[in-house]
């Protein structure tokens, strides 16, 4: 199961959610891979020891044709990732858009998939449309839109859904999508109201879950670490629970045991 966390508008919670996810899945013995997508490499970043050099990073996989099983590092506490660099902001303009390379990534994870035990993929995506998010809604089975609770971020989340519309044709079925509310002060009247709008616009496919404004999510990752590392109790750490139960429940996530959290 592959779940792309993709959103065209910035400080939304894109790579707190892939972190978080990430770890949840792991303390629920379910270690997945997480792919890091984004030139910025943020996610690349918290790991805190990732190969630093293109040809070790995904971007070799587009250049080089590095198969995604040799670029693959482990990551403590969480399961392995495959790293992103710099370099990957050369991609749209070596490559352009051709039906090749916008199916590269899922061609990849085929292969790579193919020679292991099934487990998550998880692809931390850049904040804009272009080959390397492509690739990313190709690849994946469902996407995961964090939406801050501003008005702007409500604008972001239109522009998203009418993307997803245009590709529809071109991938010939409906990308499974998921709208998770980020930021969420309950005691911010503007909370309330952008959820309010959300479910009025996407009903069923806004998450019930909301991740709160919290400390532990927050500073976790200027320490390297998860949310469940910094503060296992904290309200940050409880979201992000029921949010895997939550994609769980609605089969957006198929783990190959019974949950159970460690």
């Amino acid at each position: 199961m592959r779940i792309a966390i993709f959103n065209q508008k910035g400080g939304v919670g894109k790579t707190t959610t892939a972190l978080n996810l990430g770890a949840a899945l792991s303390r629920a013995s379910a270690p997945p891979l997480l792919i890091d997508l984004d030139p910025q490499g943020h996610l690349s970043s918290i790991h805190g020891s990732a190969p630093g050099q293109a040809a070790k990073s995904i971007f070799s996989f587009y250049q080089e044709d590095t198969p995604l099983q040799d670029l693959v590092v482990d990551w403590e506490h969480l399961g392995q990732l495959i790293p992103a660099h710099q370099q990957l902001m050369k991609v749209d303009s070596i490559f352009g858009k051709g039906p090749a390379i916008l199916n590269k990534l899922r061609v990849g994870l085929e292969t790579l998939e193919a020679n292991q035990a099934p487990r998550p993929c998880i692809i931390d995506c850049c904040p804009y449309i272009g080959v390397l998010a492509l690739n990313a809604i190709f690849a994946c089975d469902c996407i995961i839109i964090p939406v801050s609770t501003d008005y702007l971020s409500l604008q972001a989340a239109e522009h998203i859904s009418r993307t997803l519309q245009v590709l529809e044709p071109v991938l010939k079925r409906r990308v499974n999508r998921r709208y998770l509310l980020t930021r969420f002060d309950r005691r911010r009247r503007m909370s309330e109201d952008v959820r309010n709008k959300l479910r009025a616009s996407y009903g069923d496919e806004v998450l019930d879950t909301v991740i709160s404004e919290n400390v532990a999510v927050a500073e976790s990752p200027s320490h390297n670490r998860d949310v469940f590392r910094q503060n296992p109790n904290s309200p940050g750490a409880n979201d992000y629970r029921r949010m895997l139960e939550e994609l769980i429940e609605r089969g957006d996530l198929k783990l190959q045991t019974e949950l159970s959290w460690n």
